[in-house]
């Protein structure tokens, strides 16, 4: 029986398409990965992506699929707006696993790819929010793992808290900034170098954890072992 898994992403809501676009991409590696599976996407700011995603794909006798949320932590997004567009579609059967950001094989993988660019310094470049402190928490335990396992020293700054990118300076050439962010959208395409900038950053601009060669192959065993939110370890958005 073929099984369905529904990448599920945040997206661009200013301009839908592009996002939507290259989570097909993600999907279709995925789905490399997992023979005998469904792997479709759809992001929240389309609007009824997730409905259409769900519908038609169940095979005659199965009710139901993983959801694999694309996002850095859990929170309002992972735990209530993608089963609140489920129920809109009318999905029954569903489960949402765990976010990518909380998976520990994408912590070890920000660990490699600190240690792969072989620099003195890094910034660890992630949303935060001034609502919640999952977020920020997140990013400080993956900092943390960089500087003890890959021996570089480690700052975290973020968007959408203190301490702010743009606030970070001192830092020269051997430096690199990796972004704790699951996609390319506006953020790391325009806030975070702009940020960075105004800092007088002169390091290097990593692309962003989620666009590493090897995430599809993560994403494709996280949702082989299918561990749902109620029975995840992670404490991040609990």
């Amino acid at each position: 029986m073929t099984q369905v898994a529904l990448i599920v992403a945040h997206g661009q809501p200013s301009d839908p398409g592009p996002a939507a676009a290259a989570l097909e991409e993600l999907a279709e590696a995925v789905g490399a990965h997992l023979p005998g599976w469904q792997v479709r996407a759809a992001t929240l700011a389309e609007p009824g992506a997730v409905s259409r995603a769900v519908t038609g794909q169940v095979g005659a006798g199965q009710v139901g699929g993983v959801v694999f949320p694309m996002f850095m932590a859990g929170g309002w997004f992972t735990r209530v707006q993608i089963p609140a567009r489920l129920a809109e579609a009318g999905a029954q059967g569903w489960r949402v696993l765990e976010p990518f950001g909380c998976d520990p094989a994408v912590h070890d993988l920000c660990v490699t790819i600190a240690r792969e660019a072989g620099v003195a310094e890094v910034i660890l470049a992630a949303h935060g929010s001034f609502k919640s402190s999952v977020p920020s928490d997140i990013a400080r335990h993956v900092a943390e793992r960089i500087e003890v396992e890959a021996g570089t020293k480690v700052t975290v700054g973020f968007i959408d808290q203190s301490p702010q990118l743009a606030t970070l300076g001192g830092f020269g050439a051997d430096a690199a900034c990796l972004p704790f962010f699951a996609a390319e959208g506006g953020h790391v395409a325009e806030d975070i170098p702009a940020a960075l900038g105004e800092a007088g950053f002169q390091g290097r601009i990593l692309p962003p954890v989620g666009l590493d060669a090897r995430v599809p192959a993560l994403i494709a065993a996280a949702i082989a072992r299918g561990v749902p939110v109620c029975a995840a370890a992670c404490r991040w958005g609990r």
